[in-house]
């Protein structure tokens, strides 16, 4: 599933060819996605210019001149690319947006988990966006802000960090990650972690995801950038999917736990 440094990869590769570019028409193949896509979008942007192309958590938001922002979500399997106007388009392919430069966005979703959403207003203030926490990377995340909301919890650690209400864009793969790099157990109870050791799991939480976004997000799978490249942030995994391999720390045959739906694999030596 793209998380955030797969999503922001795609922000910036898809950013530079498309803003301030006049929107020339839309294809839609297969509205059915994981909500309808709205069919009047096509009437409602053609002859627009595309102003920016922002992100939140999860979310692309497409903002164009005259108000309105266009949500778009890559779900389990999807991915935006930018190809030429007249390539063919595969069975996953299911919307096109053509630019007068001669570009077009491609969305490409197996699964069809993803979204396509239309927002007159505020977007930030859409029921999917507003209950959302801080960015990982922007200045209201820190320790402190982690130690604060995890005073009384006893749910995991892990959870804790991948809610979105605590902070967003924290997917599996780098939770896994950034606990090893803090030394702290996936298992042990939120609210019975340090202010220390909060303001080193956040400082790896940067860490982790700035190094994923460098190196153009993770693909395990399916994900491959605006310009169809994939990630090589997998090469750099310490624990992610290692189950039973040794820890590259201390040797240790790494754990794995289900926590919250998800496998979380850690170093019972290192970890605590």
């Amino acid at each position: 599933m793209p998380e955030l440094p797969e999503v922001e990869t795609t922000r910036r590769g898809i950013a530079p060819h498309l803003e301030g570019d006049t929107l020339v028409s839309i294809e839609v193949r297969q509205p059915r996605l994981r909500w309808p896509v709205p069919p009047d979008l096509s009437p409602r942007l053609a002859g627009r210019r595309l102003q920016s192309v922002a992100r939140r958590a999860k979310y692309l938001l497409l903002q164009w001149e005259g108000g309105g922002t266009l949500l778009i979500h890559l779900g389990m399997s999807g991915s935006l690319r930018i190809v030429a106007a007249d390539t063919p388009a595969e069975p996953h392919d299911h919307i096109d947006w053509r630019f007068g430069n001669g570009h077009c966005l491609r969305l490409r979703d197996p699964r069809r988990f993803g979204a396509v959403l239309w927002c007159d207003g505020d977007p930030h203030a859409h029921p999917l966006l507003r209950d959302l926490g801080p960015e990982p990377l922007a200045d209201t995340f820190d320790g402190d802000h982690l130690h604060r909301l995890a005073q009384g919890r006893r749910m995991a650690v892990k959870p804790f960090l991948m809610d979105n209400r605590i902070v967003v864009g924290v997917g599996n793969i780098y939770a896994t990650e950034a606990l090893f790099r803090a030394g702290i157990d996936p298992t042990r109870a939120a609210g019975r972690i340090s202010l220390a050791r909060y303001r080193r799991l956040a400082e790896a939480v940067r860490a982790v995801l700035s190094e994923a976004i460098a190196a153009g997000g993770t693909t395990l799978r399916d994900f491959v950038s605006g310009e169809g490249r994939p990630g090589y942030f997998r090469q750099s995994l310490q624990v992610y999917g290692r189950t039973g391999q040794p820890c590259p720390v201390c040797a240790t045959p790494l754990r794995a736990k289900r926590l919250g739906q998800r496998t979380s694999t850690w170093c019972p030596h290192c970890q605590h």
